[in-house]
């Protein structure tokens, strides 16, 4: 100990962030060197789900007294993890605000299920021209939008499960970010979300997944990179997708009339990487030509995973691995028949190499389109079955290839 405690406090300091929060702080009973050391920590991370209530009381007395006489000039980092009853929102809020006023660069708070709306984000949360990275999650954290928003380094933004206090909060919130890059919406029960709108050049990520039905679904995003969307609405709504020109992989769980569905397909015809689950056949006239890697859900009613499997062959002429495959939960429905279509698609001639087949239910469809790829893929390199039947190993095993280097796999 004697070695350590001759080190700069710099350096102890570095030392102790590596340590979480708790443990560092109970340094300060080591000598009367390192008691203050411990208010110069950069990242103050505090969970109290496993608390008993003699420890919450005590982290409440702790923070109330502490917190304020933080002497670090930035802190990088502030997190709450906590269920909801365990301490007043005012509570919260003065902690926060104290964080806050110290240059804050990231913030996550995190609480468990409440059945009353928490009002515990103080406003200058919204006016904080240091943070770089805000996470909220917590269902029931009211997230009330002042009119003055200015979040200039803003660049990622999580909200999940939270109440916007009105309509055009989440909006107002995200047209004053303008750096900002990866954004994760995640909606619930009561959300008061009736309005997506997302319109923010800079963004290159976004995860959404919306339990509600909306009025209005609108995105402009021109520099999104990843995508997943997770939404179901058969509600009429203005719904207008603005095309993703540099989009790179996209996950999509899509549940819409077919019009809407034409105007999302519309949006990420650039993506390279794409996993689809759609209940419903997109119109003519869409080429998917960078796309390369299709992760299909064949999980509807049979004539529909059939039409939009064709479809997708058709319309990505540079496709080199096809996995027909089942989301989680989704109900496996399987093919009875597959009807080929009229000519052969371009990708299966020219450009697939990698083909695979889980969650194989038997029918007699999903044979008979594994067998009409292995006899048109001239540039098949595996094909990949997962828990086929004795009969259709026989069956695949005997079907003439168009590639002699094709390797047959059975998981």
């Amino acid at each position: 100990m004697d070695k350590i405690s001759r080190l700069p406090d710099e350096l102890l300091v570095k030392i102790l962030s590596f340590l979480p929060t708790k443990v560092a702080v109970s340094t300060s009973i080591l000598s009367k060197q390192w008691d203050f050391l411990w208010m110069w920590l950069p990242k103050l991370d505090y969970s109290t789900r496993k608390y008993s209530e003699s420890e919450r009381a005590r982290l409440r007395r702790f923070l109330n007294k502490n917190l304020p006489l933080h002497r670090a000039p930035i802190i990088e980092s502030f997190r709450l993890d906590f269920i909801a009853s365990q301490f007043k929102p005012v509570t919260i809020r003065s902690w926060l605000l104290t964080a806050v006023s110290r240059n804050l660069r990231e913030v996550e708070v995190s609480h468990g299920c409440n059945n009353k709306v928490l009002n515990m984000l103080p406003s200058s949360l919204y006016t904080c021209k240091s943070l770089v990275s805000v996470k909220l999650n917590g269902r029931r954290l009211l997230v009330d939008v002042p009119r003055m928003v200015s979040l200039p380094c803003l660049k990622t933004l999580l909200l999940q499960d939270v109440k916007y206090k009105n309509e055009d909060s989440l909006q107002r919130l995200l047209s004053n970010c303008p750096v900002l890059e990866d954004l994760l919406v995640e909606g619930c029960k009561g959300d008061n979300m009736v309005k997506f709108i997302v319109i923010v050049p800079s963004l290159q990520r976004l995860t959404v997944n919306i339990l509600e039905d909306l009025d209005e679904f609108v995105m402009d995003t021109p520099s999104l990179k990843y995508f997943k969307l997770d939404y179901y609405n058969y509600k009429n709504h203005h719904c207008l997708i603005e095309r993703m020109p540099k989009l790179e992989e996209a996950y999509v769980e899509l549940s819409f009339n077919h019009v809407y569905i034409d105007r999302f397909i519309g949006s990420i015809t650039s993506v390279k990487r794409l996993t689809l689950c759609i209940d419903d056949v997109y119109g003519d006239g869409f080429v998917f030509d960078q796309l390369e890697h299709l992760q299909l859900c064949a999980c509807d009613e049979q004539h529909t995973s059939v039409a939009v499997i064709i479809r997708l062959l058709k319309d990505s002429p540079n496709l080199r691995v096809l996995d027909l495959f089942k989301m989680e939960y989704h109900n496996p429905i399987g093919l009875y028949t597959w009807n080929q279509p009229s000519t052969v698609p371009e990708c299966i001639l020219s450009s697939l190499q990698t083909f695979k087949c889980s969650g194989y239910l038997g029918r007699p469809g999903e044979r008979d389109l594994v067998i009409y790829i292995l006899k048109n893929a001239n540039n098949l390199k595996t094909a990949t079955i997962w828990f086929p039947t004795v009969d259709m190993k026989k069956d695949l095993v005997l079907s003439s290839r168009a590639s002699n280097a094709c390797q047959l796999v059975f998981d």
